[in-house]
């Protein structure tokens, strides 16, 4: 919660000169006390008042209330406000006390936003006001505060714990990359509005693991180091490398106006990158099936030459690589956050052995970071093995996905082969998302999981990058990881229906990839008859409801006529 300083106007003690001004204003001068006596003594004579006697009278008067110093304090006048009459009509130029009092604010744990401060639940994602989902994870009532989840919270996963605890760590098959010392991570300025990218957004997804009996408890963590300054020249220069590693030396540093570095950056990106590294090498290798690295700061808008979008060093990068020095000759690598990552596509533009894949928004390239159009296919002998999924709009969710993972993202993979499959994992696509704005639910990340876990043998990692509502992040990752342990997948594949922006995107893709993957002509002439399908629907309901109203038969022969043609159809207006 918010709430700022009340900033008062005060007068200040201005000396003799103004503390005469101010005896002038409440006790009258000499020259106009002296004009009164004579006008009273002119108007009511008959009283018998002499000029001695008022003067008496006003001076008895004013003892009574308080004998004031000769020079006033603002102190002062506080502790004597008897001394001054109420009735004075001169008041003109009194200056009252100014007071600015800013609204009471706070900002939703879960997503950010601003609320007033008599406001218990988030306007814009319902979470409470003292939420409890960073210590009970999306198991937490969205709707009461912290003091009363813990019941709730233990009934809730009291089944799953009981499930999980009967595995042995020892003897898991999914390993989870995460240290604390990531949370450290955080931007120092303090600004009008919470950064999105937060250390919270690791906590509350650990919250759900510990909540859920999952992590610690059926996952086996491994240990986390730094990666070493060679392996992330196979990835970055030199020089970004040195950029990065500055920020060690100072108290708070900006990338960009978006990314931010504190003294601890530059450690919690490279123990990100070497969880990665050591994930990739364990799963490859059989120590372990698959993992999760629950890391932090994201990486997949770090370049070959710069940090932006949030990201410092690309983890998926550095991951792939590792996995290539482990014995892998393809991997591939699928992103699904809703920004295009532009660093990985650029990292691997010219390299066949390794296939990058993306889903994003994209809107013409006005959406964030403004690449990834679905004509960037790769370069120099690689072209087809970069390929964009680029949603023309918002709000794109789980059919749309699906569908596009039918027929575009398994057919390519499928013919690609991989040896190691990489997830750049972004929720920020998930439902309720403040800067995605999509509607991916964890039933959908659920489905996805489970059509890559059928590539390259099951040796799949899945490494976190976007996604800033914590309760869409942490139920989302869950689901992911549930997958990654064996468990099933209930979602019915047959008969998913896209959107028509979603059908246009897919079709725009598979016309462009076609030359490089000659497998999907089938599925674009299927889509095509789809299309036509969705034409023909389409002009059969703007003819019925032009043929809602029935004019009058008169009306063909009359004035009218021209109405009448367009009413029934015969006749359309360019």
């Amino acid at each position: 919660m918010v709430s700022e300083t009340v900033q008062v106007s005060c007068v200040t003690n201005g000396g003799t000169k103004s503390n005469e001004s101010f005896k002038r204003k409440h006790l009258g001068s000499d020259e106009h006390a002296s004009a009164s006596r004579h006008d009273s003594s002119d108007a009511k004579g008959d009283i018998g008042t002499s000029d001695r006697d008022m003067a008496a009278n006003i001076n008895e008067d004013t003892q009574k209330k308080v004998r004031l110093p000769k020079e006033l304090t603002f102190q002062d006048m506080y502790n004597n406000q008897d001394a001054f009459d109420d009735d004075d009509e001169d008041d003109s130029d009194w200056e009252p006390v100014q007071k600015h009092i800013e609204i009471l604010k706070w900002f939703c744990t879960n997503c950010t936003m601003v609320n007033l401060d008599d406001v218990f639940l988030c306007d814009i994602c319902g979470e409470h006001k003292e939420s409890g989902i960073l210590r009970h994870g999306f198991y937490a009532s969205p709707f009461s505060p912290e003091v009363e989840l813990i019941q709730v919270e233990s009934e809730a996963t009291g089944s799953e714990k009981e499930i999980w605890s009967e595995a042995s760590a020892s003897n898991c098959s999914t390993a989870v990359g995460f240290d604390e010392r990531m949370l450290l991570h955080s931007e120092v300025e303090i600004k009008s509005h919470p950064h999105p990218e937060r250390p919270d957004r690791l906590r509350a997804i650990a919250a759900s693991l510990s909540a859920a009996g999952i992590f610690p408890g059926k996952c086996c963590p491994i240990p986390a180091r730094e990666i070493t300054l060679e392996e992330l020249q196979m990835v970055h220069s030199s020089e970004h490398i040195e950029v990065v590693e500055l920020t060690r030396q100072m108290f708070s540093s900006y990338f960009t106006p978006d990314t931010y570095a504190n003294e601890h950056s530059a450690h919690a990106a490279r123990l990100a990158a070497g969880l990665c590294a050591d994930l990739a090498s364990s799963i490859f290798s059989g120590r372990v099936r698959n993992g999760f690295a629950l890391v932090r700061p994201p990486g997949h808008h770090a370049g070959v030459t710069q940090a932006m979008g949030f990201c410092l060093h690309n983890n998926a990068a550095v991951a792939a690589l590792a996995a290539q020095a482990a014995g892998a000759k393809k991997v591939l690598i699928v992103d699904w956050d809703v920004h295009h990552g532009n660093g990985t596509q650029e990292i691997f533009d010219q390299n066949k052995s390794v296939l990058y894949i993306s889903l994003h928004r994209h809107e013409g390239g006005k959406f964030y970071p403004g690449t990834g159009s679905a004509f960037e296919v790769g370069t120099k002998g690689a072209e087809g093995y970069c390929v964009n999924i680029p949603w023309s709009r918002g709000g794109v969710g789980d059919n749309d996905y699906i569908f596009a993972f039918q027929h575009v993202v398994l057919p390519i993979a499928s013919k690609f082969a991989p040896d190691f499959t990489i997830i750049s994992a972004g929720f920020d696509a998930a439902r309720g998302d403040p800067l995605g704005c999509c509607d991916v639910t964890p039933a959908g990340y659920t489905q996805m999981t489970h059509m890559l876990s059928t590539l390259s043998g099951g040796k799949l990692l899945v490494v976190l990058e976007g996604g800033y509502n914590l309760r869409s992040i942490s139920s989302s990752a869950t689901a992911v990881i549930k997958v990654l342990l064996g468990g099933s997948c209930e979602c019915e594949l047959e008969n998913i229906v896209p959107s028509k922006a979603g059908l246009l995107t897919v079709l725009e893709v598979l016309k462009i990839q076609m030359k490089y993957w000659p497998n999907l002509s089938s599925s674009f002439e299927k889509l095509q008859l789809q299309r036509a399908m969705y034409s023909v629907e389409k002009k059969h309901k703007q003819v019925k409801r032009r043929r809602v109203f029935e004019p009058p038969l008169w009306w063909r022969w009359g004035r009218k006529q021209l109405l009448f043609h367009i009413l029934t159809g015969h006749f359309h207006l360019k």
